[in-house]
């Protein structure tokens, strides 16, 4: 789960994370209220609809930071606010739903299920494993498994990835510490070798995100904030071609940090080939339903990437670029894959598709909830002008005005913000905010902005930072000092990376 209340994490945490987690979230309930009280009267000098909609913003942000209200509740309350307090219409508030950008975050997420609840994750991870030496080593099966982590969230959200490789990841943890020789086996119930595979199956997942548009959900609100603020589209494959150098340096550090502060008790691992080609071989032959998925899977990635290859073909100021382009919306391309899952079947005599819709719908809800709204409210802050009315004031105040200064701002508050409350909310405070800042200083807000959508899937430090943190946590494997020191050492090296990489990447890919 996503979202989890304190009863449902208690079990997780030690006695004294669960005083910090219920003081947390109990003084949310009252500092949320009063802090959209005190945003009230400090705005007093802005217009009715900016002041009213700074306040609902006070109580949003905080009721996020603390966890008071689920995350995606919170989102949908302020909403709910911003129309009975007369900020903008109903019909305005709440069309974002209707955005072409929620279905294919919908139907991404239905594809990711079948992939997930026909096993098709279990077989490519295995498959990664089992390719010549990596088993015997266990730098080389940490790697290989992140890499795995990485391409797979590419695709899939990065929660889904990491809860559908977590069983796998602890299986081979359990089985590869039995193995380990040249300094025997370890002798704690936590040893670094299990640290080290957990933090990089949650850490590869959220970088791995940052490579497609639909890899992580704050891509995509970043991104049509962006497209809404700008004029110019971002085409997917664009996306990934500025986004892939960006994540593979950030995995190479990821790899030295990782491997530097979490030595493995050894180096080799006897008989790991071997259980490795066992579990492969329990696998079988690939199922209908795991073919079936995909099939849906490549349709999604062939048609998503289409008109980046006819713009490389013809041009991308080509008729036939703009055509394609016109017709193949990724919301349309994500929908159309996911019917396939419902008509291509597993067994055609007894009527029996590969998804049915009881488990389509138990997809991630709250999370496209939680888009919808951010959204919203990031189009409300453009239209009544309150983003660049604090956009100007931030600028006066720090005096940011060129494009690395502003970039690197942009870049450090994604990172803080995304230590303490979810990616996706992280990208709907700060990329709104920037966005006007940038215009205001006469720089192309792209660059910028991409920092802070990138940045926003940072937050390594601590369990709640994000929810693959929270679930590698959960397993008991990982140390909170092990995380913290982990998630520290490359938050910093990661902004490096994020500001250098985004603003040479940006002009090569021609976003800037």
């Amino acid at each position: 789960m996503t979202y989890r209340t304190l009863d449902e994490i208690r079990e997780t945490l030690s006695p004294a994370e669960e005083r910090f987690e219920r003081a947390r979230r109990t003084t949310g309930l009252w500092l949320a209220p009063l802090t959209g009280a005190g945003v009230w009267l400090a705005a007093s000098g802005l217009p009715g609809a900016q002041r009213g909609l700074a306040a609902i913003l006070g109580v949003v942000v905080v009721a996020w930071i603390t966890e008071a209200v689920p995350i995606p509740m919170t989102a949908t309350l302020g909403l709910a606010l911003c129309v009975l307090t007369g900020v903008a219409p109903a019909a305005e508030v709440f069309g974002a739903f209707a955005n072409p950008t929620i279905f294919l975050l919908i139907g991404s997420f239905v594809i990711a299920e079948a992939m997930t609840r026909h096993g098709l994750h279990r077989r490519f991870a295995y498959r990664m494993l089992s390719l010549p030496g990596v088993a015997a080593s266990t730098h080389r099966t940490i790697i290989v498994f992140g890499v795995t982590t990485m391409a797979l969230s590419a695709f899939v959200s990065n929660t889904a990835t990491t809860a559908m490789l977590l069983p796998t990841a602890l299986g081979v943890v359990s089985a590869l510490s039995g193995f380990m020789t040249a300094g025997g086996p370890a002798g704690s119930a936590r040893p670094r070798f299990a640290a080290a595979t957990m933090l990089m199956l949650a850490y590869s997942a959220s970088i791995g995100g940052l490579l497609t548009p639909i890899g992580s959900p704050p891509n995509l609100i970043g991104r049509r904030l962006i497209e809404d603020a700008t004029g110019r589209p971002i085409p997917f494959f664009t996306w990934v071609a500025a986004a892939a150098p960006i994540v593979l340096v950030m995995f190479a550090v990821l790899c030295v940090v990782l491997l530097r502060l979490n030595r493995p008790e050894s180096r080799r691992i006897d008989g790991a080939a071997a259980y490795v080609a066992a579990e492969r071989a329990r696998l079988g032959r690939m199922s209908a339903g795991e073919r079936n998925a995909l099939v849906a899977f490549g349709t999604a990635v062939t048609l998503w990437v289409l008109p980046g290859v006819v713009a490389l073909a013809a041009g991308d100021d080509s008729a036939a670029y703009r055509d394609v382009l016109a017709h193949l919306d990724e919301g349309a391309v994500a929908v159309l894959a996911a019917v396939l899952l419902f008509v291509l079947p597993v067994d055609w005599r007894a009527r029996r598709f590969t998804l049915t819709w009881n488990e389509a719908v138990r997809i991630d809800w709250g999370t496209i909830l939680l888009f919808g709204s951010g959204i919203a409210l990031g189009g409300l802050m453009s239209r009544t002008g309150l983003a660049a009315s604090v956009g100007d004031g931030v600028a006066g105040l720090l005096g940011a005005s060129s494009t690395l200064g502003l970039t690197v701002l942009a870049t450090v508050v994604a990172i803080v913000i995304s230590e303490t409350t979810s990616n996706t909310a992280s990208v709907g405070v700060v990329v709104p905010i920037i966005l006007p800042i940038a215009a205001a200083a006469g720089v192309d807000p792209v660059v910028p902005a991409l920092a802070a959508i990138f940045g926003a899937s940072y937050g390594f430090m601590l369990p709640v930072s994000t929810p693959p943190n929270a679930i590698v946590y959960g397993s008991g494997m990982v140390p909170i000092g092990r995380m913290l020191r982990s998630g520290l050492v490359f938050d910093v090296l990661g902004a490096i990376v994020i500001v250098a990489g985004v603003t040479l990447m940006a002009r090569l890919a021609g976003l800037a």
